[in-house]
């Protein structure tokens, strides 16, 4: 006659452990979510229009911290040189050591080793202010903005040692993801340049970054609204069960 009280007992100390559990899984993807992506990625906040469209001024970026050896042509990196004002900066990346580049052809597209590029992410299509020509020396990289038309960017040192490239070491980082406004996302990585030696990036841990905050944030909250729940269960007896134990007594 007891039988049923032990049962139902018995169910709500599972509930609990198991709501326990769930909340101890939970705070170690939470927890070690924010680790990760503190590890890997430096937040940074975009000074100028010169990116625009694909980032705008003011937008809060996520910097994949990278050694400058990792960069392909593609990138959007945050670097500083003290020839560019010693100061962090934010541009594309489209030609690395060896590369020959030139604006335009046709179709006014930008060229690389003579390939000329497909940029969708332009803000402006079709040839900048002033033809030019660049050939980039080894362990640099030359970077353009995606507002062409007003970006200080390569152009501007041309005449600067290197033809207007900075070495890979000035490079920290490259952006992965817009974290606000959030509807920014993750960018995508230019397939213009796929074609040419070396290929393109591949994104960043971002997605299983976010992925381990938030399911950590959902199980912390489904447990420990379960844990109450499964104890007031395993207490509660059906009225057939309390009539049972009554007339056993």
């Amino acid at each position: 006659m007891g039988g049923t009280g032990r049962t139902d007992d018995g169910r709500g100390r599972l509930g609990s452990a198991l709501s326990g559990l769930a909340v101890a899984v939970g705070c170690v993807l939470f927890l070690g979510g924010f680790i990760w992506g503190a590890v890997v990625y430096q937040p940074y906040t975009v000074p100028t229009d010169s990116m625009t469209p694909t980032v705008q001024v003011g937008d809060r970026v996520l910097a994949e911290r990278i050694d400058g050896a990792e960069v392909k042509r593609g990138d959007i990196v945050v670097f500083k040189d003290a020839q560019w004002g010693d100061m962090p900066m934010v541009k594309r990346v489209v030609g690395v050591g060896g590369d020959k580049i030139a604006c335009c052809g046709d179709g006014g597209k930008l060229t690389v080793n003579g390939k000329a590029i497909d940029e969708p992410y332009l803000r402006a299509q079709g040839p900048a202010a002033e033809s030019f020509t660049a050939t980039v020396p080894d362990g640099q990289l030359f970077l353009l903005g995606d507002d062409r038309l007003t970006s200080l960017d390569s152009r501007v040192h041309l005449q600067d040692p290197g033809q207007g490239s900075v070495p890979r070491s000035a490079v920290t980082a490259r952006l992965d993801a817009v974290a606000w406004p959030l509807d920014g996302g993750v960018l995508d990585r230019p397939q213009g340049f796929a074609a040419l030696p070396g290929g393109v990036s591949q994104p960043g841990p971002v997605k299983l970054v976010v992925g381990s905050v938030g399911a950590g944030a959902v199980l912390i909250i489904v447990g420990a609204a379960w844990g109450p729940i499964a104890r007031g269960l395993g207490r509660r007896k059906s009225p057939a069960a309390r009539d049972r134990v009554t007339a056993g007594a």
